[in-house]
């Protein structure tokens, strides 16, 4: 997949309601759930105690965090768009997020995304909105769904 390039913020404000490509597959490993709890000091057993999850769950397999999809939203977004003049982006917050679908460990899941607004923020900066879908290889239902804020500074 090739990443979206984006001359600058002016360019950026013309592709608002502008579908970004779909992102690569990345696949989820129990290392990184594993290290989410650490980070987290959520060890919640259906994520982690493997024994436990193959004679409770109902899944037979660990889980991901919800919030492990919501974490990974700026690396997949990053690999899908890059904006030349950028000299730093922050996450902003979140309007709506939903998990329909909890992600099983050693699933692929990819970002689709599209730019909802482009609006100012100061003279050197702007906050996009950004309507974020992940989804699971072979499933249905997605990961997550959210509406998902940045602000880039020129």
């Amino acid at each position: 997949m090739a990443q979206t390039k984006i001359t600058d913020l002016k360019t950026l404000k013309k592709m608002e309601g502008t579908r970004l490509p779909t992102g690569e597959w990345m696949t989820i490993t129990q290392e990184m759930i594993n290290d989410f709890a650490k980070a987290t000091q959520d060890f919640q057993w259906l994520h982690v105690d493997i024994e436990k999850i193959k004679e409770h769950s109902p899944f037979k397999k660990p889980i991901a965090h919800g919030f492990l999809s919501v974490a990974l939203l700026s690396k997949l977004l990053m690999d899908l768009v890059t904006v030349n003049s950028l000299k730093m982006g922050v996450n902003y917050g979140l309007n709506k997020v939903r998990f329909p679908s909890p992600v099983l460990v050693d699933s692929e899941i990819r970002l689709n995304c599209t730019i909802v607004s482009v609006e100012p923020y100061d003279t050197k900066a702007v906050k996009i909105t950004w309507d974020c879908l992940i989804e699971i290889k072979g499933q249905e239902k997605p990961a997550c769904v959210a509406e998902f804020l940045s602000l880039m500074f020129e």
